[in-house]
């Protein structure tokens, strides 16, 4: 399952099944799980585990050491899930110790050609990051987000469960959960209802999320005032619980 071309450490950890292809590297310190797939040129490095049934793709570079002037050369982590999908010319970095020193993906996640997450990010399942997305350190993204085309996400921002950018978005500031996104920088521009739709909300729960989204962006109430009626309403639509809670979390506050 190894092409004779390819370079595998000796104290790589590869399951018997892992596919290797031809010119890749797979680095010391790296772990593989059952039934993931690597093409050709890539690079696997760093204290690197990945998890079962992914698919990395041709010349991705997965586990570098982060773009970060702090790093001192720390054995920082990558930690990638299960069937996950990495296509060309990707590039994830380990963490720094400024953070947990580990950077994670979850699963089932579609990662498009020349996307970049940086040190210390967290990535979540089930989302997608298009072409040429570009996550700076920090950044959190939550599950079943979707960013589009060469969005460029700023250090330290999260984008919400559901939530959508649009091609070539600027995210200077965190983006909640549900919302759609466009701009530079990043505007809100209602919720992502086609997404919630196709993942199975009920029409009532998409119509209490457009009203918590009114609520928030053109009620005319303060920032302040329209977490507290949110938590209010949340209190009979548990599916606004993940909104509030990510309002009282946000350090760089919302896009508005």
């Amino acid at each position: 399952m190894i092409h004779p071309t390819a370079i595998v450490h000796p104290g790589a950890r590869l399951a018997p099944d892992v596919e290797v292809g031809p010119y890749t590297i797979v680095g010391e310190h790296v772990q593989i799980a059952s039934g993931t797939r690597i093409g050709a040129h890539a690079v696997i490095t760093g204290h690197t585990t990945i998890g079962r049934d992914n698919r990395i793709f041709h010349s991705a570079c997965v586990g570098e050491i982060p773009q970060d002037k702090k790093y001192g050369g720390e054995p920082t982590r990558l930690e990638i899930g299960d069937r996950n999908t990495i296509r060309e010319f990707c590039t994830i970095n380990t963490g720094t110790v400024q953070e947990q020193m580990v950077t994670r993906v979850g699963d089932d996640n579609w990662i498009m050609a020349y996307a970049h997450i940086a040190h210390d990010n967290i990535v979540g399942n089930r989302t997608v990051i298009a072409n040429s997305v570009q996550l700076a350190g920090h950044v959190i993204i939550e599950d079943w987000a979707i960013l589009g085309g060469a969005t460029l996400v700023h250090q330290f921002c999260r984008v919400g469960a559901h939530a959508f950018t649009a091609g070539g978005s600027v995210v200077l500031r965190d983006v909640p959960p549900y919302v759609m996104a466009g701009g530079n920088s990043a505007q809100p521009h209602g919720i992502n209802s086609e997404g919630l739709k196709r993942r199975g909300f009920s029409p009532e729960t998409i119509e209490n999320i457009r009203r918590a989204y009114k609520m928030l962006y053109r009620s005319g109430l303060s920032y302040d005032q329209a977490k507290e009626a949110l938590t209010e309403l949340a209190a009979g639509a548990p599916e606004l619980q993940p909104l509030v809670t990510f309002l009282a979390g946000s350090s760089r506050g919302i896009i508005r």
